[in-house]
């Protein structure tokens, strides 16, 4: 067997139902089986003894019967399985760590926000997810036919969001003062029939706040309404309807497996990507002087200006959670203090909490300041926006996409040396980032190539009207070149 088109990184994703695309299952009873016990080979590497291990999962259709068939094969190899049923991504972490749990590693079944018949996991120890180089052994186990040889161990059920969402209100009321420090508090919540429900009912309302007019509460993996992603628009534009309908101060929605959150302030106005970003670094920067912000690369110019206005230093890294995260782990290491590693996407990671990508974790820090401050909206002052932004995602033809795309990229980075106008970004890690002036489009363009799959993102911003569709139209004549890269709809919005 080879699992290894299994990986995505540093998780685990595959198709897991019948679905009208047509596209085979891969996550078989049989694929699922081998999985947990290549993860209990994995564990065993470390030291071969019985280690205890919590599994958990979103409500996707296919999630019971993957968690039953991992549970089996690890207790067969000798592990001691409780099953936490119905979890956050952030929740299962934190199994490894609260006192009075302390599993060895912990699993959770989940595909985060992708369609309803895909499915995959994640895998965590006490020292944070799993890197894809494990993912890579863990799967080279899989198809193999190797076992622990340790004695039988168990299934047992146990729960663990209560647990989690009672830390989450403790943050609350450490903050804000008092039992009840939300009432008179309106905050909604869209949880797109995912796992963000319990936010409202255990940690919102219990504290007094009033959740009237919050959206698709109860889990439902066949997401009935809408993806539950913050970067969706159709996601956003309901949770905007609900903060406006309703009345409320402060709108929150997650992603399926609440590892990345987006919110909405009480005039409408979306809190996800780069104003996100901005809202939880003004905060941390008040309590760091000085600090290193860690984002990915496609955050705009104007957070940059906006973190050094408030003392910070920006670090516009790579795309990927974990990219930014080990980035973050890395500065700390060297000395820079360095509380966050965020991504436009919603993923954010703060230093105090493990650097976990946890959302609910995110918006209580906000929700903290909310009850502290009575509004949020200071927290963005000073941030300048885009006038217009846009994304282009090109696929590559060519076998080789790696090498195609990258051949690409340098050919472009020799191009816009030599370009009037233009001047490559001083300090970059991903791609080719340009700077274009006033008159060549007045904003900026990065072309990388995707982390795992055959295209070139393409994302433009510019600071004037019309500006990206000026830097769209200096751009393609150059990426026409390429036949193997298809740029048509850059030209058709260029002309």
């Amino acid at each position: 067997m080879d699992y290894s088109n299994l990986q995505n990184g540093s998780d685990i994703r595959g198709v897991a139902l019948e679905n009208s695309e047509g596209r085979r299952v891969e996550l078989t009873e049989t694929a699922c089986r081998d999985i947990g016990r290549g993860f209990a080979l994995w564990l065993c590497r470390q030291e071969r003894r019985p280690y205890r291990v919590a599994l958990g999962r979103d409500c996707r259709l296919s999630g019971g019967d993957i968690l039953r068939w991992l549970a089996e094969a690890l207790s067969a190899e000798g592990m001691s399985v409780t099953d936490m049923g119905l979890a956050t991504t952030p929740a299962m972490f934190m199994t490894t760590v609260t006192e009075g749990y302390g599993y060895d590693a912990a699993v959770m079944v989940t595909a985060s926000h992708l369609p309803r018949e895909r499915n995959g996991c994640k895998f965590f120890t006490p020292r944070g997810g799993l890197e894809s180089g494990d993912i890579r052994e863990i799967l080279r186990l899989a198809a193999t036919e190797e076992h622990t040889a340790l004695p039988a161990g168990s299934v047992e059920e146990g729960a663990f969001m209560p647990v989690y969402a009672a830390q989450l209100r403790r943050m609350i009321c450490k903050a804000a003062g008092g039992e009840q420090p939300l009432r008179g508090r309106h905050i909604v919540v869209d949880a797109g029939n995912g796992m963000g429900g319990f936010y409202a009912t255990e940690v919102l309302e219990k504290l007094g706040a009033d959740v009237s007019g919050s959206r698709y509460l109860e889990p439902d993996g066949s997401f009935p309404h809408h993806i539950p992603n913050p970067e969706d628009e159709d996601a956003m534009e309901s949770i905007r309807q609900a903060v406006l309908e309703s009345g409320a101060d402060f709108g929150v929605i997650f992603d399926t497996d609440v590892d990345r959150a987006g919110a909405v302030l009480s005039d409408g106005r979306e809190l996800n990507r780069n104003r996100l970003i901005a809202a939880i670094s003004a905060v941390l920067l008040e309590e760091h002087p000085g600090a290193t912000i860690v984002t990915d690369s496609i955050t705009s110019s104007g957070l940059a200006a906006f973190l050094r206005a408030r003392g910070g230093v920006h670090r516009r890294f790579k795309r990927g959670y974990r990219n930014v995260i080990n980035e973050a782990v890395r500065l700390n290491g060297e000395g820079q203090d360095c509380p966050l590693a965020m991504e436009t996407s919603g993923h954010g990671a703060m230093k105090e909490n493990y650097f976990l990508d946890d959302g609910a974790y995110l918006v209580t820090r906000l929700i903290a300041e909310l009850v502290r401050r009575g509004d949020l909206e200071g927290l963005l002052e000073g941030l300048a926006e885009p006038a217009e932004s846009r994304e282009f995602r090109m696929n590559i033809a060519d076998g080789d996409f790696r090498s195609y795309g990258q051949r690409v990229l340098d050919d472009l980075a020799s191009y816009a040396a030599g370009r009037a106008g233009w001047s490559m970004e001083a300090e970059n890690f991903e791609g080719v980032r340009v700077n274009l002036d006033k008159e060549h489009g007045d904003g900026w363009f990065l072309l990388r190539l995707s982390l795992h799959d055959p295209l070139l993102p393409l994302n433009i911003e510019s600071d004037s009207p019309g500006g990206v569709k000026r830097i769209a139209a200096e751009l393609a004549p150059f990426l026409e070149r390429y036949g193997d890269l298809d740029s048509r709809a850059l030209r058709a919005f260029a002309e």
